[in-house]
């Protein structure tokens, strides 16, 4: 996609009752902090526990993750995403063959044959088996090192955040939720979004309202604010904080709960003069596994609620839009 686009082109604009200037977000109101550095694990357990039912996203200090690696997260997809357009398309993805992993441009059409107006790099963080390093930017070559020291600590935060979930969902075992999720062999996929400044930003979605069929999403913004969440009948515009990571409930943690825990409805917006970016960690079990409510939450008082299927068929049927 072009930055300097100086006129809308009419398939990025929403029909008016999908446009922000149509639907505005509410401001000033916080989404959950949590803070790994809690002393007190009861409380840092109910918190997490609290946001995950009732907002879905949380923000997430004290994670221990370096100030600088995040900087240098950011750096090196910056520099991606300076390229030539012919320089990035030689990474281009191709979804036609099968594979999803490198760099689109082109979105998906919705129903309504409208774009999207984001710029995105796909790729498969974890387990190594399964990294096709091939499919990764070779630009600059710092990438790779970089990403391979982040994949490390977002690896360890998924699971400790899954395991404070366990808990806080009186799981006899802590270790259950990583589990259901396929244990080690958990899959992390790297999701690098780059939304250009827009002549009309008020017109155009950078990515339109979605759950993530993820388990968790971990996601690190720059410092162009853009992403809103849905509570309460209303959009909500988050305020980024510095060195926080913003963690999502995704669909696979919903039904696990048997809808204990709430799949964030979200949105992107964009700017008319200032790039957003932002790097999205999803967590996804591996495509056999079988997700289903957990036995232990089930019972006469809250029947389950979701039918239990492989992920890939879960997959499947979220990308073609069929009910689950």
């Amino acid at each position: 996609m072009s930055s300097s686009i100086s006129h809308l082109p009419k398939h990025f604009m929403r029909s008016e009752n999908e446009r922000p200037e149509c639907s505005q977000a509410i401001e000033g109101i916080q989404v959950p902090v949590i803070s790994l550095s809690q002393p007190n694990k009861d409380v840092l357990v109910h918190e997490l526990l609290k946001a995950c039912t009732e907002w879905g996203i949380f923000a997430l200090t004290d994670h221990g993750i370096l100030q600088s690696l995040l900087d240098q997260l950011r750096y090196v997809g910056e520099e991606f995403f300076k390229l030539s357009e012919e320089e990035k398309q030689k990474h281009a993805s191709n979804p036609s063959s099968g594979n999803f992993e490198g760099y689109a441009t082109k979105m998906v059409r919705n129903y309504g044959e409208k774009i999207e107006w984001v710029d995105y790099y796909f790729h498969l963080m974890h387990p190594p088996c399964k990294v096709n390093h091939q499919t990764w930017p070779e630009h600059p070559p710092s990438y790779r090192n970089v990403t391979e020291e982040y994949t490390k600590e977002v690896l360890r935060v998924n699971f400790t955040i899954l395991e404070l979930l366990s808990e806080g969902l009186g799981l006899e075992d802590k270790s259950i939720l990583k589990s259901k999720l396929g244990g080690e062999e958990l899959e992390l996929e790297m999701k690098i979004n780059m939304y250009p400044p827009c002549p009309q930003p008020q017109l155009v979605l950078g990515v339109e309202p979605h759950t993530d069929m993820s388990a968790l999403t971990i996601l690190v913004p720059n410092d162009v604010p853009g992403l809103q969440v849905w509570k309460d009948g209303n959009w909500i515009a988050v305020d980024c904080l510095p060195n926080a990571l913003y963690v999502h409930i995704g669909d696979q943690i919903e039904v696990l709960s048997n809808g204990k825990c709430k799949s964030v409805l979200h949105r992107s917006l964009v700017n008319e003069e200032r790039t957003r970016m932002s790097w999205a960690v999803f967590s996804t079990p591996p495509q056999d596994v079988i997700i289903g409510p957990i036995e232990s939450l089930v019972n006469d008082e809250n029947p389950s609620k979701y039918s239990t299927k492989t992920f890939a068929e879960y997959r499947y049927r979220k990308i073609n839009r069929l009910p689950q």
